[in-house]
């Protein structure tokens, strides 16, 4: 069985880049630098059901994506999480946060409507995952 995207996922994100385990992509949300990393896995729902060697690559990956948005201007705080209680697909959230930002401090699923992206103005965040996926 060959990987397919969830269409909510798909919906809601920006392709950004393929990591060696993980499709990544920008949440389309102007708010918040928000990356979803999805394993390339068919009928993977959680994290610690995929094998040793997956679940230690997407580790890897989560870990330096995390790092990316931690160290983006204005980013105080780094949420990381995996919830898959609306889309069942595993994926995986990094969402760059600070003090005082429209959801702070609860999280920022389901606080308000979406801001999309402007044209063009995810392409910055988007160059920089692709730029670490390359040295993956």
């Amino acid at each position: 069985m060959d990987f397919s995207l969830d269409p909510r996922l798909a919906a809601d994100t920006l392709f950004a880049a393929q990591f060696p385990l993980c499709e990544v992509r920008v949440m389309n949300e102007a708010r918040y630098p928000w990356l979803v990393a999805v394993p390339r896995l068919p009928d993977a729902v959680e994290l610690f059901g995929l094998a040793s060697q997956d679940g230690e690559q997407a580790w890897a990956e989560i870990q330096a994506l995390g790092a990316l948005v931690g160290g983006l201007p204005g980013v105080g705080k780094v949420n990381i999480g995996a919830l898959g209680n609306m889309v069942r697909q595993l994926h995986v959230h990094i969402v760059g946060r600070h003090e005082g930002d429209p959801a702070w401090p609860g999280p920022v699923w389901g606080h308000s409507p979406a801001k999309p992206y402007g044209p063009d103005e995810a392409s910055v965040l988007i160059g920089q995952v692709a730029a670490l996926a390359k040295r993956f």
